[in-house]
This record gives structure tokens, sequence and C-alpha cells, in this order.
């Protein structure tokens, strides 16, 4: 029975895989050029240019392979934008920053300056896009085997081969699929566009990114903003499960303390973290109608699965998270079965998800603990079983990519302004671990959102840690505090 948490992050699904092959020439420069084929809609009223990157795949083989890497350059809406551009690219990895540039109008970044979104190379748009349908099939296929662990686990390393295999003969080097590449990649187009100084707007993985960016690039940078940070030199897969744990029982404390909440869901952290235990021992069994045949479709759900109540979650839900608990306490299935449903979509086309393990397997793995994940899957009673790691270790001895030096597990140093962003709730990338930069990044700033999860500054409905990020960029030697962030207290539970 895998975790219905590992579920959603295995099924993600965009695009098409294209090989883009360099001609044999050794004085190749990186270049930019633009193109009428965009890879969205823009509004009308939106002034942007849209073009290419291209940069060698490998950079120690100059008549290698080329790709191509999308970007949008979105222009200010002010009449005298200031000089510096944001250059944004989104997390993952292997997701696609591309559909940002239908929403540009909401960015409040265009009000002062110009905005490049980027693409990661490897990604859906890139040229070429490390698809991995062979996974989506996989995941797929294991959902309807019952969720049976030792069956899914053998189909997802036959997925992991096949790709590998059909990537590697469609002569693409996985092993230059990584953060030091893209950042090098963004230093390529920042010469190219003959951008004397800029603004980077990262957020969860890509923070990664801008500390490479920082480290080793770092001439042009003014000033940079990591939403939901993630520090180079944390182990991320062995302190998942804890982080995950530790997140749950802060809102449920928070609830607890609240009157209304505690009186509407009385000791509902100690009863929530029993009931885990119980299925853990005892599987809840939830009969869910399979979509496709209509037939009835019998799932076991322990407590790894069933803490998806939280860690499924953004932010506009925290407030309804202890009114579902409470309806699992009470049996009451609907919103569980609205979930496992979806669990029987048509499998999508794996897009990014070879370029997400190229990077897992080079910068996470091989810095990873095995004996420590194996103690912290086991370790907790409430989720018994629920492994810490985004990829089996046996996953990325298939995968066979290069290990990254080990300067890429020590945290950067920088004077550079830097502002960190948090939300309080978030169990991906917790508060603790920008509070932890802070030490070497000496001249950053830290907000914290109360009642928020992951990705603050794409919260659409309350837009204030975009607000905070972009006054951040017009004044980096403070610490911004927009109006509406005094506002963002803990949440307004719902009651029964």
């Amino acid at each position: 029975m895998n975790s219905f948490k590992n579920y959603l992050l295995l099924i993600f699904s965009i695009g098409l895989l294209t090989n883009c092959f360099g001609q044999n020439t050794s004085d190749f420069k990186p270049s930019f050029k633009k193109s009428k084929q965009t890879t969205h809609k823009i509004p009308e009223d939106q002034n942007y240019t849209f073009g290419y990157l291209e940069v060698l795949e490998n950079r120690n083989k100059p008549n290698g392979n080329r790709v191509k890497l999308p970007l949008y350059i979105f222009k200010s809406r002010s009449k005298n934008p200031k000089p510096d551009p944001v250059l944004y690219t989104v997390g993952g990895p292997g997701y696609t920053s591309m559909r940002a540039s239908m929403y540009m109008e909401y960015y409040k970044y265009l009000d002062d300056r110009d905005l490049i979104l980027f693409e990661q190379r490897g990604t859906q748009y890139a040229k070429p896009s490390l698809d991995c349908p062979e996974w989506a099939q996989a995941v797929y296929e294991s959902n309807l085997r019952g969720f049976d662990v030792a069956k899914t686990d053998s189909i997802l390393q036959t997925a992991a081969r096949e790709c590998n295999e059909r990537l590697r003969k469609d002569g693409i080097d996985l092993n230059v699929y990584n953060t030091n590449q893209i950042a090098a990649d963004i230093n390529d187009l920042i010469t190219a566009l003959g951008i004397e100084e800029y603004n980077l707007l990262t957020i969860s993985y890509s923070t990664k990114i801008s500390q490479v960016l920082l480290r080793d690039y770092p001439e042009k940078i003014r000033s940079v903003v990591m939403d939901s940070p993630l520090p180079i030199e944390v182990n991320y897969d062995e302190e998942s499960v804890q982080n995950l744990l530790e997140t749950v029982s802060a809102l449920l404390q928070d609830c607890e303390h609240d009157k209304n909440c505690n009186t509407a869901y009385p000791n509902i952290k100690n009863r929530f973290l029993n009931y885990l235990e119980e299925k853990t021992k005892d599987p809840l069994v939830v009969e869910v109608e399979n979509p496709k045949n209509g037939k009835p479709e019998i799932v076991y759900l322990e407590g790894k699965d069933l803490i998806s109540v939280f860690s499924s979650a953004n932010t506009g839900d925290v407030p309804n998270i202890p009114f579902e608990i409470n309806m699992l306490l009470n049996n009451d299935l609907s919103s569980v079965k609205e979930k496992l449903s979806t669990l029987f979509e048509e499998p999508g086309k794996g897009t990014g998800l070879g370029m997400r393990l190229s990077v897992w397997c080079a910068e996470e793995n091989p810095f990873n603990s095995q004996e420590k994940i194996k103690s912290e899957t086991s370790k907790y009673p409430e989720v018994m079983g629920l492994s810490p790691a985004v990829f089996d270790d046996e996953i990325c001895k298939i995968w066979g990519v290069e290990s990254v030096p080990k300067i890429e597990n020590k945290p950067v140093k920088s004077n550079i302004p830097v502002l960190l962003i948090s939300g309080e709730y978030d169990e991906l990338t917790p508060v603790k671990w920008a509070k932890s930069m802070a030490n070497n990044i000496t001249n950053s700033f830290h907000l914290i959102f109360k009642g928020w999860k992951h990705g603050p500054t794409t919260n659409w409905s309350n837009p204030c840690a975009m607000q905070a990020a972009n006054d951040f960029f017009n004044d980096p030697g403070s610490k911004p505090h927009p109006e509406c962030l005094a506002q963002t207290k803990s949440p307004e539970f719902k009651l029964k």
C-alpha cells in the first residue's frame, strides 16, 4: 500500500520530448533568438518578447548537442521602468515556468520593472524535454493493481530503466541536467541579453538555483527573493517525514489554542495521531468506484496514506483541515473517496520526470544516509512505512547519473541582499530551514506568513507575499513591511 502523498508526487505529467543536436563548431556562443511561435496564448494587452536561449548541453563538449530554452521578457507597465529586471523560474525540479506567462496581469513586479520568465533545461517546453511517459504509465498500472508495494516498486524500477535507456539512446546526456547547469544557463542568458544588473525570484527547488548563482555568478545579481527556500546543504530525503509530522502537530496545536476550534474539535491533535497509528495497524478499508468501468475497487489505507488530509492541502485549504480531520475521525469518508478517484485517471506524459530524476539522483541521493532513511521509514508509528525519500535508492542506481561534487551539499555564503519567505505550515520547506540560512546569507531578511503553506508568493487569493517581494526589489536594503502583512494571522478554522 503506497502512500497517497507519494501518488500525488508520482503523477506529474506534461509535454513532448524533442531532441536538439548541435552543429560541429568549436566557437559556439550562447545566443537568444526571438520567435513568433510562443508556448502559450498571451493576453493582447501584454507587451512582451518571446524567444529561445540556445546553449550547449554539455559545456565540456563544444561540438556536442545544444539545448533550446524558451523565455518571455515581459515589459514593465511603468512608463519609466527601473533598469534591473526580475528573472523568475519555478520549482520542481522538472516543472515548467511557462504557464505563468498567461497571468502576468497579476504580477506586481511589472509595475516597476521588466520580468523575465525562464524555462529550465529538461522541463516541459525546453528542447529537449525529459519526458518519462513510462513512469506515468507505471503509476497508473500500480493503482489498478491494488497498491501493492512490492509490485509497485518493481513496476517503477522497470519504468525508470526503460525511460533512461530511451533518453540515452536519443543522445541525451543525463549527467548535465542539474542545478549547476541551470545556473550556468541563466548566467549565459544575462550575458546574451547584455543585462548589467538583475534580480532573482525563485521558489522551492529553484531557490537552490539562486544559491548556486549567488556562489558562482554573483557579479550582476542585485537582490534575490527565495520563496519557500530549500538550502543546498539540507538532506531533504532524511527528514521529510519528520517535517511533515512537526507541521501537522503545529497546526493542530494552534487549533487547540483557539477556543472555538478546540470546542468544536477537542484534543484533535492526539486523537488524529492516535487514529493514524491505529489505522497503520488495522488499515481503513475504503470502497471506491473506478470511474473507468464503474466497478468498485477496495483500497486499504494506513496512517501514511491518511495523513494526506494535511499534506495534500494548500494554503486556501488550511482553515478546513481540522474539519476534514474530524470528518475522518467520524468515519465520513466522502473527501477520501473523492481524492482516491483521481488515482484512476488516465496517465499523463511524465513530462520533466527525467529532469526530476537527474537532479535528485545527482544532488540529493548521493548525500543521503540510507540507514537514516530506513530508520525514518519505521520510526514514527503514526505513519509507519512512509519513506522520506522522493526516489528510492534503487531507482537512482538505475538512473545512473554522476554525483555532483561535495560542495553542492555545503551552505552558500553571501552578503547580497536576500529576502527569505516562508509559510508557517509549510511541511515541504519548513520555516526552520530559512532561519538556518540566515547564518550564512548575512544580508538577509525573513518573513513568515502565518497560516500559510508552501509558496506564499503564488497565493493568488492573497497577493501579500508578492507585494512584499516587490517592495524588497524596490528597496533591497530594508525589510519589507507591506500593510497586508499585519493582517496575516492564524487562520479562522472552519467549525462544525
